[in-house]
C-alpha cells in the first residue's frame, strides 16, 4: 500500500542507483526508516540534491509506501547541519551515531523516541557540545535497543551504589571494590572511565555541558565501551572502524587541550 504525503526525517545514507538516480534511506519521523528511490537525483541540477546530502534534516514529498522502496518527489524546509558536514570529528562520530540508530530497528518501524534522541545528538553536536561525549551516551543509552540491559545503578553482590566500580560480566553489571575478588574476570577497567559511564546510562543531554573529560579519560571510556559492544552487540560498523583508526592521527589535528 502507498500514499502521496510528507514525513519529516533525515538522511542516513544514499548510494548511486544506475547512473541518473539514487537510493536514499531515510529515517522518517512518522515512518521508522524507509528506503527511498529518487529519480535523476544524480544529476547536479536535480533541486533534490541539497535535501538528499548527509546530516540533513527536511520534510520529504513522496510516494510512501509500508514496504519495499518509496519513492521521493521533493523536500522543503530543508536543514543541513553545517559543522558534520565540514568537520571530520563530528562527521565520523555522527555517521556512527546514524549507523547505531539504523541497526537498532528495523525498517518501517514507528520509533518517534529513537528518532528525537538520534536528532537531538547530532543537533548538539552541531551545536558545540562535545562530540565523542555525546557519542558516547549515545552508545550507552541505545544498547537497550538492541536487546541489552545491564545493571550500572549498584553492585551486583551488596547493592551499593557509591565509590569505585569495575564491570563483571559474571553478574551482568558493576560490581564495588569491596567485591572485585568474587570476579578475576572482571573487566579491570579505570574506575573513571566506569563512573561517567554509569553517569552517560541515566543523564540527558542537557548535562553536557556540566561534563569536561580529559583525554585520557576518553580514552578509558571507549576502551571500556569497545569491550562492551565486543561482548554483547557483535556489531562492527564502517563508521566505527573510521573512528579507531582516526584516533591514531587525531592528536595531531585537533586543537590541543587546556591544561
Amino acid at each position: 500500500m502507498a500514499q502521496i504525503g510528507e514525513t519529516r526525517g533525515m538522511i542516513l545514507f544514499s548510494r548511486d542507483y544506475k547512473e541518473k538516480d539514487k537510493l536514499i534511506k531515510i529515517f522518517t519521523e512518522s515512518a521508522g526508516k524507509v528506503m527511498f528511490f529518487a529519480k535523476g537525483a544524480h544529476r547536479a541540477n536535480n533541486p533534490l540534491q541539497t535535501a538528499i546530502q548527509p546530516f540533513t534534516e527536511a520534510v520529504f514529498i513522496g510516494n510512501l509506501k509500508t514496504d519495499g522502496l518509496s519513492f521521493l518527489n521533493s523536500a522543503k524546509d530543508i536543514k543541513p547541519l553545517r559543522k558534520l558536514q565540514e568537520d571530520i570529528f563530528l562527521n565520523a562520530y555522527g555517521s556512527y551515531i546514524l549507523g547505531l540508530a539504523d541497526s537498532a530497528i528495523e525498517d518501517h518501524i514507528y520509533d518517534p523516541a529513537l528518532y528525537g534522541f538520534t536528532k537531538d545528538a547530532l543537533q548538539r553536536m552541531n551545536d558545540g557540545a562535545d562530540g565523542e561525549t555525546i557519542m558516547n551516551i549515545f552508545e550507552v543509552q541505545i544498547m537497550q535497543r538492541f536487546g541489552v540491559a545491564l545493571n550500572w545503578q549498584s553492585c551486583g553482590v551488596c547493592q551499593k551504589t557509591t565509590g569505585a566500580f569495575d564491570y563483571s560480566s559474571k553478574y551482568n553489571g558493576i560490581l564495588c571494590q569491596e567485591h572485585w575478588s568474587m570476579d578475576p574476570h572482571r573487566y579491570h577497567a579505570d574506575p573513571r572511565a566506569v563512573y561517567f559511564i554509569r553517569m552517560f546510562n541515566s543523564i540527558n543531554y542537557d548535562a553536557i555541558n556540566t561534563i569536561n573529560l580529559k583525554l585520557e579519560t576518553k580514552k578509558a571510556i571507549r576502551q571500556t565501551l569497545d569491550q562492551l559492544y565486543d561482548e554483547y552487540i557483535g556489531l562492527h560498523l564502517k563508521s566505527k572502524k573510521f573512528i579507531d583508526q582516526m584516533s591514531e592521527w587525531q592528536d595531531v589535528l585537533k586543537p590541543k587541550e587546556e591544561t
